[in-house]
């Protein structure tokens, strides 16, 4: 059983009365829903539909804690409080930082992650520091099951829920009520026009490093995000990819070939002008 500490990871209480309606009313989880040995990803997002704070978020007792990057705690704390108003909510900056990630056929304790639970991982959370395996591994395991993470994969403010495969890992909802940048997810969902999506990347040689473009006959289709070795996360315009395969265009990440794929658990595949036109 692989645990790995994750030290860049800072943790925030959400408690009181009005809890549970507050963050509903708020983020893109639906947490109504939300088990008590569960974690799902989530975000709070520009009026705009984009996402401005990403997070894990699970019930603790009767409160919920959401566990966030460190450099996004005071942000997001401060903004959770401004939306609070006058609401019987408290919200505070637990004093552990870190969070401990354990896989395997005995996980071990904590929440377990939908994220990885819909690739058939059982990964489970738990604040703190529990193990000492390297990084290394858990960035591996990341990487092959298309989970990603803001900073090295997507900039916050950049990307929409859809981008980062919200509406299928747990962390968007679409049949609770009203929550900022709700009308835009919400539109793009019932018209279909999500065409930026996460794919891994994977590589005869070492991938180049994160941030480099990839191509199309000399057009761009994405970005590279992670990378370890031959394999590499990105969000890419599928329909776009998809017509490049579909016409034997080799697909570059700057001079490096690579074949892109779409995380089995999504369900998505690429689509073609010829599944455009059809449709």
């Amino acid at each position: 059983m692989p645990a790995v500490f994750l030290k860049d990871r800072s943790l925030i209480a959400v408690g009181g009365a009005e809890a549970q309606s507050f963050l509903q009313n708020l983020i893109t989880t639906d947490i109504v829903s939300l088990a008590g040995d569960e974690a799902r990803p989530g975000a709070l997002l520009t009026p705009q539909g984009k996402i401005l704070f990403d997070f894990m978020i699970w019930r603790d007792g009767e409160g919920f804690v959401i566990e966030t990057d460190a450099l996004q705690r005071e942000a997001l704390l401060k903004r959770l409080t401004m939306y609070r108003l006058r609401a019987p909510v408290t919200l505070t900056a637990m004093a552990e930082d870190g969070v401990t990630v354990s896989w395997g056929e005995d996980a071990g304790d904590g929440v377990k992650d939908s994220r990885f639970a819909k690739a058939g991982i059982p990964l489970m959370r738990r604040p703190g520091q529990h193990g000492s395996d390297d990084a290394s591994l858990y960035e591996a395991l990341r990487i092959a099951h298309g989970v990603v993470a803001s900073g090295p994969d997507y900039a916050l403010q950049d990307a929409f829920p859809h981008d980062v495969l919200m509406d299928f890992n747990g962390g968007l909802s679409f049949k609770k009520g009203c929550y900022v940048g709700q009308e835009v997810v919400s539109r793009m969902q019932h018209r279909g026009t999500a065409r930026r999506r996460v794919v891994t990347v994977s590589a005869e040689a070492a991938l180049p490093a994160s941030g480099t473009e990839i191509t199309a006959g000399g057009k761009p289709v994405g970005a590279l995000g992670s990378v370890e070795g031959t394999s590499g996360l990105a969000i890419v315009r599928i329909d776009r990819a998809g017509e490049a395969m579909a016409a034997g265009t080799p697909l570059l990440a700057g001079n490096v070939a690579v074949t892109l794929s779409l995380p089995a658990w999504s369900g998505l595949s690429f689509p073609t002008s010829a599944d455009e036109a059809s449709a």
